[in-house]
């Protein structure tokens, strides 16, 4: 009897999972008839009913075959059939879900390969890019003074802080707002100096003053300049560089690749502190970097 219930059992799940599947078949074929089709919505509705019926009397010759067999017979054979049915399931989804893996496994090996075939694109592009071509044109300016290049880090204060960097290695505690203060102060008393040197501004009218000094910038436009050069992280360049070697009275050497080295303040008999100037260094622009010495000439005199 336990045999038996156990067949019964397991008859009725599979005629639950065989009117799950037709009521799935049956969604179907509704989605692919239009609802203003009458003539294949009156056939659908005919297919439907016969579908439904064959499964039903399917079920029902089933249940009663099941009930009038002898035990041990019939039994094995609906409980093999429902088994059989079970495993074949099984295997069926078990291929699906491999073949969705192995979906992901080739998108994500092509998606690799393109990127690394834009990684190598963009190596090429470098090799003769202006940034590449750049740093290796100061490199071998550097080499030939036994340096090499320092980074600063590119946050609008870079030439600041090249130059107190270099400043740190003759003892000097002086940082970069300090720098930016005193620049600005010696741009303000000397402004005869700077004016007419300053790009030329926005908007607004020079003043007499600034007119006789053939100034671009008006007074207030002028005070307006100095006070970001003291309070703000403006990019300082060439203009705020000459200030400063007044201030430390130090001169300034700025290394570049294109050009011949650019030395301010050689009227002060000390010897220089180095800058490098890059042009293609960063997506914003221009950029300061101090030196340093080459490590392989320090090992060699080490040894």
């Amino acid at each position: 009897m336990e045999e038996r219930g156990n067949a019964e059992e397991d008859l009725a799940k599979q005629h639950r999972r065989e009117k799950k599947d037709l009521q799935a078949k049956i969604q179907s074929m509704k989605n692919a008839v239009p609802k203003n089709d009458k003539k294949k919505r009156k056939q659908l509705s005919e297919d439907i009913s016969r579908l439904e019926a064959e499964l039903n009397e399917k079920h029902e010759n089933e249940l009663r075959q099941l009930q009038t067999s002898p035990a041990g017979v019939e039994v094995d054979e609906v409980t093999d059939a429902v088994q059989s049915l079970d495993v074949q399931e099984q295997a069926e989804g078990k291929h699906t879900r491999i073949s969705k893996a192995q979906k992901r496994r080739d998108k994500k090996a092509a998606q690799e390969k393109e990127r690394e075939n834009r990684i190598a694109e963009a190596e090429v592009e470098n090799l003769s890019g202006s940034r590449h071509q750049e740093g290796l044109k100061l490199s071998q300016k550097l080499a030939e003074k036994q340096l090499q290049i320092k980074e600063i880090s590119s946050d609008g204060h870079c030439m600041y802080r090249a130059v107190e960097d270099q400043l740190a290695g003759r003892g000097s505690s002086l940082g970069i707002h300090e720098l930016r203060l005193q620049t600005s102060c010696y741009m303000r008393s000397h402004q005869d100096d700077f004016c007419p040197s300053l790009p030329t501004p926005a908007r607004g009218r020079c003043s007499l003053q600034c007119l006789q000094h053939q100034c671009s910038f008006s007074t207030d436009e002028f005070e307006k300049y100095c006070s970001d050069v003291a309070e703000t992280a403006a990019w300082g360049g060439q203009l705020e560089l000459r200030a400063l070697t007044h201030v430390l009275q130090i001169p300034i050497e700025v290394i570049q690749a294109d050009s011949p080295a650019i030395v301010t303040g050689d009227e002060y008999n000390k010897p220089p502190i180095s800058l490098v100037y890059m042009r293609h260094a960063y997506g914003l622009g221009e950029h300061y970097n101090s030196v340093e010495p080459r490590k392989d000439a320090a090992a060699e005199e080490q040894t």
